[in-house]
């Protein structure tokens, strides 16, 4: 299993508006799209006094799957416009991590 880490920050006065549309728009893009081997997504925040930092992590079978999601060059950040239309800035790519083990209680 793979799973893939990014990182976006907003201004306090997009931080809403931003959560709002990954939830209403671009996670059930994302889910429609229906790719063999993606498992899930998940989505972190923190909120600063100067700035909201979002982290999503998705969950892949293998590079493979990634590379479904993101296209050939599966560690460029995959933003849609409208993202980029309320980010203050955002990682210009995502990493990759081998999933080792999951334990659940």
């Amino acid at each position: 299993m793979i799973g893939r880490i990014w990182k976006g920050w907003t201004t306090p006065e997009n931080a809403d508006t931003y959560d709002t549309l990954l939830r209403t728009e671009i996670f059930p893009g994302i889910l429609a799209r229906a790719i063999p081997g993606f498992r899930r997504i998940e989505l972190l925040r923190q909120d600063g006094e100067t700035e909201s930092e979002f982290v999503t992590l998705m969950w892949f079978d293998d590079m493979a799957a990634v590379t479904a999601f993101a296209g050939p060059d599966a560690v460029t950040a995959v933003v849609p416009p409208g993202a980029r239309a309320v980010l203050s800035r955002f990682d210009p790519t995502s990493a990759h991590y081998d999933v080792r083990e999951v334990r659940t209680a």
